[in-house]
């Protein structure tokens, strides 16, 4: 159980030391690929939805007011 506990240790002091060395590089990701991934998201999902809208085959529920009439009223004679 030492020796696990010590690898343990170990590893979270790697760890803390890669975070603080990789904190003071500069943060340029965004910068460099951010509208790209956001091109690319958008790009996705429109044409996912467009797929969907014109090849799924689904049923669209569409609203049925004005289409819909009510049955009538039944009386419940005693």
């Amino acid at each position: 159980m030492y020796r696990f506990a010590k690898a343990a240790v170990n590893i979270t002091g790697q760890a803390a030391r890669q975070v603080r060395h990789g904190s003071s590089v500069r943060q340029d990701f965004h910068y460099k690929y951010g509208n790209s991934i956001l091109i690319g998201g958008a790009v996705f999902c429109t044409a996912v939805w467009t797929y969907v809208v014109t090849q799924a085959d689904i049923t669209w529920g569409l609203s049925p007011v004005g289409k819909v009439m009510p049955k009538e009223w039944r009386v419940d004679e005693e």
